[in-house]
Formats: structure tokens, C-alpha cells, sequence
């Protein structure tokens, strides 16, 4: 995304928005707020758009295992968005449709398995047990060994972030917004109680809001402007492949069980160039091991499920560290520290992004208090 002059603006505008951060909310915030009129957005990246969690994430958008329900509910929502907002961008943004297929192995887990499913049904989520058959029919691929609960998830999907997020930044400036890469905010410029500007070792941005969207430096950029947004620490690791056969012909994410006790549940999903994104555990889980013995460890758990991907490689990825607020649930608003501080901190910001773009466009440009964010105040961490 090539950089522009700020001066270069072709209307006037009246409210001047600085977004810190082009990661996946940054962008889809980014995109929001430039269709409005009268508004001028500027988004500081302090490496290139999406180098940050967005750029090492599944970027599985799902609501599977998000309690409590009001939780659920809102990630429900901002699942359904996406498909909205694919026709608003009318190109490729990156999605992968079909669903999440996963399958339990072990007597207990399997019991677990289809008690979840019963329980979200209930909540209205579109999911279902499937039989072994049914799994084969979808994935001719799979070789899933015992299968004893099975189920589908038909309307979960996965992004290829570095599309969605060059998508909504290109459309953006096509609306007059500014992006500025190697960029990184340092400090504000506070004038009666608000920021009038914020400091960048490239000059100072001014503006009549600032959203902080920049994920783990959230913390440490809030607490210049004397506002407290605590975070857990969450490094995760989602390795890469090499591009193999196409596998997955139906599904987005596959979930598979661990091959025994000393392992943990495997995910996957394939892009469009045929590489692989391969985890384990859970979204949340601690994972700090970045070797290409790793790498190799998990590729080869792949290979016994999937043997058509034989030919694959495995590349180690760096540790990559989520956005996680200290409770695990967003943090959305004004903070009372700063009238004028927006926070946008979340995890998992891929299923969220389209949800939070168009309602924190709501607070921001017209002053209202979307009710869908109550309990995710800034003020709840005192």
C-alpha cells in the first residue's frame, strides 16, 4: 500500500481521525470511517499493514467457542457481516467458504463434542453432527482414522488477512484516506484533556480523534494518555507450508484430534496459492516453540490425516503475539481517561472486524453508544 501526503486531499474535510494500527481492525476501520463524508482518516502502521497478529493468525471467523452467549452472539453477528461486506467491497477479500469440520477420536472428547454441538443449536448456531461418510463426501482427501462424533460448522469461514486488509486500505484511499507504513506512534500531544495531535518520530498527526486499533502496543500507547487497558501475554505459533495439492475441495478448517495424549488438537485451513496454515491446541493456547523441528513435528501430523500433501514443506514462523485483554473479551470505547481515546482491542479480531469497523463507525462519527458493546467498556479495568 503505497504511502500518501496527508495534504493531498481532494474535498475538505471537517473531523480529522487518526487510527493507529493497519492491522485487520485497523483496515476494516479504516474502510468504515472513510465512507462517510466529512471525515478525514489517517492509519499509522509502525511496520506494513497486517506484519502485526493479523499477519499470524488462523483467521478462522467462527463463533464455536465463544462463551458466555451474549459473547457468542456477538461473534455470531459479526460472522453473518462478512458475508455482507464482501458484497459491499465487490472483489476478492480473501474468504474461504464451507464451514469448520472437525471429528473426536477419544470416547470423552467425543461425548464433549456433541454436547457443544446440541448447546449452540440451541443458541441458533448453524452446525450439526456428521457421520464418517459424510466427512469422506466432503473431503475425499481425509483419511480420519477412529471417528467417533464428528460435526460441521456450515457458515464458518477463513480470511487470507493480507487480501481482506490491502482490499479495505485501497478503497479507503480511493475515498481520500491516508496510510502511512513505518510509522510508529510515540507519544500524544494532550491539550486540555484530550489528544490534539499524535507524535511520530515522522512529525506530528493531528486529528479530533485517535483510535488505538494496534493491538499488543495498545497497552503501552493507552497508558501514555493515562488510560489503563491491561493484556494477558498470548504467543501462539501457525506455521506455513509450501504449496501442495489442493485438500480441503469443500471445508475452510478442518479440527483434528491429537494423536494421543502427549499431543494436542490439530487445525488447518489451505489458500488459494496451495499452502498451508497449520496450528495446534486451541486459538488461545500458549506456544512459544518457533523451530523447524516444530514446524516439521506438526506438518507430519498433517501428512498422517491428509497423505496428498506428501509433498509439502514446512516453514517455520516467528512466535506471533495475539491481542488479548486481561478478561479474554474486547475492549471497546471512549475511554474516560482521554473523551476523545478510542480503544479497538480484541482477540480474535478476524471474526470480529466487520462487526466492530461499521458499529465503532456508529460511536465515533455520530456520538451514540452502540448497546451490542456494553460490557466491553474500557472502564471496567478501573
Amino acid at each position: 500500500m503505497a504511502d500518501k501526503n496527508p495534504s493531498l486531499s481532494l474535498t475538505p474535510k471537517t473531523k480529522k481521525i487518526v487510527i493507529v494500527g493497519a492491522g485487520i481492525i485497523g483496515a476494516s476501520l479504516g474502510y468504515y470511517l472513510s465512507q462517510r463524508n466529512d471525515i478525514t482518516v489517517t492509519l499509522l502502521e509502525r511496520d506494513t499493514p497486517g506484519a502485526g497478529a493479523s499477519g499470524h493468525s488462523f483467521a478462522w471467523a467462527n463463533a464455536f467457542g465463544k462463551d458466555p452467549r451474549e459473547y457468542h452472539t456477538l461473534n455470531r453477528r459479526s460472522l453473518d457481516m462478512w458475508y455482507r461486506l464482501a458484497h459491499q467491497l465487490d472483489t476478492d477479500i480473501g474468504i474461504h467458504y464451507g464451514g469448520e469440520m472437525r471429528w473426536e477420536s477419544d470416547p470423552q472428547r467425543a461425548a464433549q463434542l456433541r454436547q457443544r454441538i446440541h448447546q449452540i443449536q440451541r443458541w441458533g448456531y448453524p452446525c450439526r453432527l456428521i457421520t464418517c461418510d459424510e466427512m469422506l463426501t466432503l473431503e475425499a482427501h481425509l483419511q480420519p482414522g477412529t471417528v467417533l462424533a464428528a460435526s460441521l460448522s456450515e457458515a464458518d469461514i477463513h480470511i487470507e488477512t493480507d487480501t481482506f486488509i490491502d482490499v479495505c486500505l485501497r478503497q479507503a484511499c480511493e475515498a481520500g484516506a491516508v496510510v502511512h507504513s513505518q510509522t510508529e506512534a510515540t507519544g500524544f500531544v494532550v491539550r486540555n484533556g484530550s489528544v490534539a495531535a499524535v507524535k511520530t518520530p515522522n512529525g506530528e498527526f493531528p486529528c479530533d480523534v485517535v483510535v488505538l486499533a494496534s493491538g499488543v502496543q495498545t497497552t503501552e500507547l493507552a497508558s501514555l494518555a493515562k488510560a489503563r487497558i491491561p493484556q494477558q501475554r498470548s504467543p501462539g505459533i501457525v506455521i506455513k507450508t509450501t504449496p501442495c495439492v489442493e485438500v480441503l475441495h469443500n471445508v475452510a478448517v478442518i479440527h483434528a484430534p491429537p494423536k494421543d495424549e502427549n499431543h494436542q488438537h490439530l487445525h488447518l485451513r489451505q489458500l488459494a496459492d496451495g499452502s498451508l496454515r497449520i496450528g495446534q491446541g486451541t486459538q488461545e493456547g500458549i506456544n512459544r516453540d518457533d523451530s523447524q523441528a516444530h514446524a516439521d513435528a506438526l506438518l507430519a501430523r498433517a501428512k498422517t490425516y491428509l497423505p496428498a500433501i506428501a509433498d509439502a514443506k514446512a516453514i517455520p514462523t516467528p512466535v506471533g503475539y495475539r491481542p488479548m485483554p486481561l478478561d479474554g473479551f474486547p475492549v471497546l470505547g471512549f475511554t474516560k481517561a482521554v473523551p476523545n481515546l478510542y480503544i479497538a482491542l480484541m482477540h480474535s479480531g478476524v471474526t470480529l472486524a466487520p462487526f466492530v469497523g461499521e458499529m465503532a463507525t456508529l460511536e465515533i462519527v455520530d456520538d451514540v453508544r452502540v448497546d451490542w458493546f456494553a460490557p466491553y467498556r474500557p472502564e471496567r479495568f478501573g
